[in-house]
């Protein structure tokens, strides 16, 4: 019999389903006989138990189980009869006035929309790249130096200077008054390394150890801590160690350190070279696919449905309570946190994810299992044990999945730049390394 699907709005339609009742009825009374055989009662022995006292105690939750079991296959089969692409789960309800013998439920549910996306030809997106500078590279071995650098106590009549270790005891008062995070004993930092605000490193410089002095210092209008943000305090410090680093020389021994196969420092800037032009690839493939993201969702016409959002809302938000949990927040699990703020996140989310889905169906950009191992590849060259790494990606299903999302999100952003007006601009080293 031809299903019958109407149209409430947009997206939202509905069927009328029904189901034999004697064929609920016979279920429900097998699946009861079968936990007859198990269920325990007192003053019965197991599989003694009456069908009678069985039936009072589970008849209702057993008919629910059959009930939603046999509605769930007749709306399977009457999507299928209907060629209709669901998206999400349908509400079910009773409905009245049933045929004689038969139980009837209304099925409210969504449908995937129809997704236009524009002439491509006309998107304009800025296409970036980056070039790997001899300045990068001296700028990350210094990093690795000071990674394996070693500090040695000052004679007591030397004062702090740039790149000292000291430890100090500091108090910091506003208007006399003490505030909270403005004291502490045995504080370490490294001069000059950004740990503290500049005024304060300024006012160390040249303190010896055992020496107390009181400065002043203004808190940036937009420092993180919002209760002293833009205003000036007094802090009294006490310097109680000062240590000068020793950095490795930039040699073959320090090459070797660094387990360089070839043992050189040529050997060791080729090395470096290679890592850090892996890392621009990764990123500038990043950024770009960014580009194309935001000129596709632009491009393209379609509904959001909304039990799609609905669900990478619920997802958004478990993710945030994972989050809240591993950080040692106590019951993370029930932290209110309203869907409202992932709302526009999760949004673009779907559109996107339609979106790139069409282009895939209507283009064959699928991941070739060429494209995903040599993505794997690439990934595992970054690590000190390459094939580990990659028998880790393909022994684990969950891990392919996200490697064949990537691949495929980059087989959509080629596609599309080789039809859009393509920009290109090279940028600066440091800035796309330091680009959020």
């Amino acid at each position: 019999m031809a299903v019958q699907v109407e149209t409430l709005e947009k997206l939202q339609r509905r069927m009328t389903l029904t189901v034999p009742a004697d064929d609920v009825n016979r279920e429900v009374e097998s699946r009861l006989r079968k936990l007859a055989r198990t269920v325990k009662a007192d003053g019965f022995r197991p599989g003694k138990v009456p069908m009678s006292v069985v039936a009072q105690r589970y008849g209702y939750s057993v008919q629910l189980e059959v009930v939603n079991d046999r509605v769930g296959r007749a709306f399977a089969d009457a999507a299928r009869e209907a060629a209709l692409r669901v998206a999400g789960m349908p509400r079910i309800a009773p409905s009245e006035g049933a045929p004689e013998g038969q139980l009837a439920f209304d099925a409210t549910f969504e449908v995937y929309p129809e997704v236009k996306i524009g002439d491509l030809a006309a998107a304009e997106i800025e296409r970036v790249d980056a070039e790997v500078s001899d300045a990068a590279i001296d700028r990350t071995i210094e990093i690795l130096r000071k990674q394996r650098r070693t500090f040695a106590q000052r004679p007591a009549s030397e004062g702090a200077a740039e790149g000292d270790r000291v430890t100090i005891d500091f108090e910091g008062k506003i208007d006399g008054e003490p505030f909270e995070g403005g004291k502490a004993e045995g504080f370490q930092f490294v001069i000059g390394e950004g740990q503290m605000l500049e005024q304060f490193d300024q006012g160390v410089r040249g303190m010896q150890v055992g020496q107390s002095k009181t400065f002043p210092l203004k808190f940036p209008d937009d420092y993180h801590g919002k209760d002293v943000a833009g205003k000036e305090a007094d802090f009294l410090v006490t310097t109680k160690k000062i240590e000068a680093q020793h950095l490795p020389e930039i040699d073959d021994e320090f090459a070797k350190a660094l387990g360089t196969a070839e043992g050189t420092v040529a050997a060791l800037r080729e090395d470096v070279r290679r890592n850090l032009a892996r890392e621009v690839r990764f990123r500038v493939q990043a950024r770009n696919k960014a580009a194309v993201m935001d000129a596709l969702s632009k491009a393209a016409e379609l509904e959001l449905p909304q039990a799609l959002v609905d669900g990478e809302l619920e997802r958004m938000v478990e993710a945030a309570r994972a989050d809240l949990k591993q950080r040692g927040m106590k019951d993370a699990d029930k932290a209110p946190i309203p869907e409202d703020i992932f709302r526009p996140q999760a949004e673009r989310r779907v559109r996107l994810g339609l979106i790139v889905g069409e282009l895939v169906r209507a283009n064959g950009l699928q991941a070739r299992p060429e494209q995903l191992q040599s993505h794997i590849e690439e990934i595992a060259q970054s690590y000190e044990k390459p094939a580990e790494v990659i028998r880790w990606y393909l022994g684990d299903r969950q891990r392919m999945a996200e490697v064949e999302a990537v691949v495929v999100e980059n087989n959509v952003a080629e596609f599309v730049l080789g039809r859009a007006k393509v920009s290109d601009k090279l940028l600066p080293f440091d800035e796309l390394m330091t680009a959020s």
